[in-house]
């Protein structure tokens, strides 16, 4: 779908000089003298090049639509992941970079969402949200107050995260995998 350059919106995929892109941000400007353009920075969903593009109102751009499939992943193999697709039980490998930051909390059977562009997976979305046990914390400093305070723990899978001084050792709370963030207690 063809749209205008001064319709693009952050998070639109689109597809420029043959490659896909993701609009990161976008800045509308109306110089004094000449016509009004959109200012775009975008990565490069591929080899995760960044650009930025001057779009005139008159230059238009294809509006790309990615697919999502559900698929659950199997084990490690390498540097390689092995996910297994839930309709048809395909099993694809797709390299451990592609999840960035959130790659430590990938778990052995989790569900997650594959981006494809043309039956090709460009992104890995974890569930926005994870249990995770807390395998060292630090000692609560007597006087703090609880309110604001917070200190550091880490989890289960190796990631440092911040926590209220209440949570020890032991504990299983609920982590937000792409903030890094607690989240709250596990029941």
């Amino acid at each position: 779908m063809k749209i205008s350059g001064v319709d693009i919106r952050p998070g639109n995929i689109i597809e420029y000089e043959g490659g896909i892109w993701k609009v990161a941000k976008i800045q509308h400007t109306q110089p004094g003298k000449g016509g009004a353009y959109m200012q775009v920075e975008m990565k490069n969903l591929i080899d995760g090049r960044k650009t930025n593009v001057r779009f005139r109102s008159a230059d238009t751009v294809e509006k790309v639509r990615l697919d999502t499939k559900d698929y659950q992943f199997l084990y490690e193999d390498g540097d390689m992941l092995v996910f297994m697709d839930t309709d048809t039980y395909e099993q694809i490998n797709l390299p451990s970079d592609l999840l960035g930051d959130a790659r430590p909390f990938l778990q052995d059977g989790m569900q997650v969402s594959l981006e494809l562009w043309e039956e090709r997976p460009i992104s890995v979305q974890l569930p926005s949200q994870i249990e995770a046990e807390i395998v060292e914390a630090d000692a609560v400093v007597k006087g703090q107050t609880a309110s604001s305070s917070y200190k550091p723990a880490i989890l289960d899978n190796g990631v440092r995260i911040m926590v209220p001084p209440h949570i020890g050792s032991g504990t299983r709370i609920i982590v937000d995998v792409y903030e890094q963030a607690y989240v709250g207690k596990a029941s």
